[in-house]
């Protein structure tokens, strides 16, 4: 087969790259950002029944890196990549792979055991063919490293940029919470609801915005707990939403539960537009939410979860004590360049092997 040209790169993912979720948006940065440094980007559509993919989607898989030109170099994104073990060791020397990791498919949270080991296993297996892995935080290079087995010298991690908002402090009446994240089990939706049902006595509105196509199931009963509780009038699913920036500035507090979190965009979305945060020290959200800018919670904890809105609803001086430290901790925090610039390097190296 014909040769790759060396300012090319190939990019796969499942389905569809609008897709309105974190690492899908990551992805579509990260592939726009790529081609202003001139890389030619030739975006692959894997079917989008990965990571559950059936024999079809996978032989459908072969044929697509089948066509790609000898020593490309290939991002494969995890959601994939994970379970491509058989098809990444029979490509692994004729292409240059690349693992996209955003978080392990093992660390889904409502897996049943069976799924989880077998994700695990699969995925030790693909990375071992990998010849560099990016990660989104460095919590989750260390755990490929832990876990996984990956060497640290394979691994780059190229934390995900960050949009500059306008400041627009709110302090409205009720105040306004905010939540950003699919309506998955890993995003812990049901804590956060059962929390604010015992906050009926304070003044507040949530917005729950993220996409329910996932898991309907699981929307469902929140939406269902919702109405027991009597909070219809009170949290209002929208659904996904194309543009955040508006969200972000009419809201007065951010706060999203998470069980997992490979890094969370939407916290580093929220610290940018100057909002304190209420979430949890679960995977890698204590290294983006400070203590100077959030109140950081144990996972799965509806007490402290339920003390923490407490305080951000009652106590104006802390939210404006928290909205300061999210704006420093903004500043600090990379562009979607320099997220580009840490991936075509990795990419240049790989070409000069």
């Amino acid at each position: 087969m014909k040769a790759a040209n060396t300012s090319t790169l190939y990019f796969a993912f499942p389905g569809n790259l609008d897709t309105p979720t974190g690492g899908y948006h990551y992805d579509r940065r990260l592939i726009g950002e790529l081609r202003k440094t001139g890389t030619e980007v030739h975006t692959l559509s894997l079917p989008d029944r990965f990571p559950y993919a059936d024999q079809q989607a996978r032989e459908i898989t072969r044929q697509i890196l089948g066509a790609v030109p000898d020593d490309a170099v290939v991002v494969i994104d995890g959601l994939a990549f994970g379970v491509l073990d058989d098809l990444a060791a029979a490509e692994a020397e004729r292409l240059r792979l690349i693992a996209l990791c955003h978080h392990p498919l093992a660390l889904e949270s409502g897996l049943e055991d069976g799924h989880k080991q077998a994700f695990m296993a699969s995925e030790k297996r693909a990375l071992r063919h990998a010849r560099g892995v990016i990660v989104t935080s460095r919590h989750t290079g260390q755990l490929l490293t832990t876990e996984f087995g990956v060497p640290q010298d394979l691994i780059t991690v190229a934390l995900p940029g960050v949009d500059r908002v306008p400041f627009a402090p709110c302090d409205g009446a009720p105040l306004r919470l905010l939540t950003v994240g699919s309506l998955i089990r890993r995003k812990a939706h049901d804590q956060l609801i059962n929390a604010l049902g015992r906050l009926k006595n304070l003044s507040w509105s949530a917005r729950f915005i993220g996409e329910s196509k996932f898991d309907p199931g699981w929307a469902n009963s929140l939406e269902d707990r919702v109405a027991d509780l009597q909070l219809r009038d009170r949290i209002f699913f929208t659904g996904p939403l194309d543009d955040l920036h508006g969200e972000y500035q009419n809201a007065d507090i951010f706060v999203l539960p998470s069980r997992y979190e490979g890094y969370g965009m939407v916290f580093a979305e929220a610290l940018a537009a100057g909002l304190p945060v209420i979430a949890t020290h679960a995977g890698a959200v204590p290294d983006v939410v400070p203590a100077s800018a959030g109140l950081l919670v144990p996972a799965d904890d509806t007490e402290a979860l339920t003390e923490a809105l407490r305080v951000l609803l009652t106590e104006p001086e802390k939210r404006r004590q928290l909205q300061a430290g999210a704006r420093s901790a903004a500043a600090k925090l990379p562009n979607w360049d320099d997220c580009a610039q840490c991936v075509a390097q990795k990419i240049e190296e790989l070409r000069r092997l």
